[in-house]
């Protein structure tokens, strides 16, 4: 966490379909500095009016963009004039609709978390879920996982990433878009602090061994040993999406930790 004496203020959110489809112009699980490719599908959303409200009221406080209307990277955020706190910051890189992040934020109350989200709808969900249950803990920033990571993270900061259901990109031929790369998760293990957790969930076979194989081949990373001795939960809530998941198949929870 960084002291830039202020925050970045947030960028207003594009309202159109068309600045939707620009804002997900982004990562696959590699630095700026690599050839990128998308980690996610395009996709349009509406918002309902009442979502819009809440959207118009709160996410000038509670989020931000990744990006700057002339597409540029916002760089060196200041969590703790945004949070008004000094506390362990926990980053989870495709939040959804924040069922997993509300749950888990109102479980640890003394962590504050950035979820980072491309869709607007999802992170609209979580905005009106976050008034409804009062929870003070959580912030938002709309984009690429990996940009936020690059530009806005410094190195040994993060007390956890999570990193919840990515999107497996089932055909081999676009195992390149996944986000868990080698250069992601160096970028990863570089922000957690020492002691520091990167929890991934995945229900595709496939992806976890993937996963497993390049988180143990980083050598910032261990896996975890006795989990309840980690400075964060890793009990997610069972999710709608979970439920459906658990109806066909497992669900692979891996766990490393920075080496001290």
């Amino acid at each position: 966490m960084r002291d830039h004496g202020r925050m970045h203020a947030p960028v207003p959110d594009a309202t159109e379909d068309a600045a939707e489809e620009a804002t997900v112009d982004a990562s696959a699980g590699r630095p700026h500095r690599l050839p990128r490719v998308t980690s996610f599908r395009t996709r349009r959303s509406t918002l309902s009016g009442g979502q819009q409200d809440t959207w118009d009221r709160l996410w000038p406080k509670l989020g931000m963009q990744a990006r700057d209307d002339d597409g540029q990277p916002i760089t060196d955020l200041d969590t703790e004039a945004w949070f008004g706190r000094s506390a362990p910051l926990v980053l989870e890189i495709g939040s959804g609709t924040g069922t997993s992040t509300l749950a888990m934020a109102k479980a640890e109350p003394d962590i504050d978390v950035i979820a980072v989200e491309v869709y607007r709808k999802g992170l609209a969900q979580l905005l009106t879920a976050i008034e409804r249950e009062g929870v003070t803990n959580i912030r938002m920033i709309r984009g690429d996982g990996v940009d936020v990571l690059e530009h806005m993270i410094g190195s040994n900061t993060l007390t956890g990433v999570r990193v919840f259901f990515p999107d497996p990109w089932p055909k081999a031929r676009h195992h390149k878009r996944r986000l868990l790369q080698p250069a992601t998760v160096a970028l990863i293990a570089d922000r957690l602090r020492e002691g520091g957790v990167l929890h991934a969930a995945t229900d595709h076979m496939g992806y976890a061994e993937q996963i497993a194989e390049v988180g143990d081949a980083e050598p910032l990373l261990r896996r975890a040993g006795r989990t309840d001795d980690l400075p964060i939960s890793l009990d997610r809530p069972v999710t709608k999406y979970q439920r459906k998941a658990l109806a066909g198949t497992e669900v692979a929870e891996l766990v490393w930790e920075k080496r001290l």
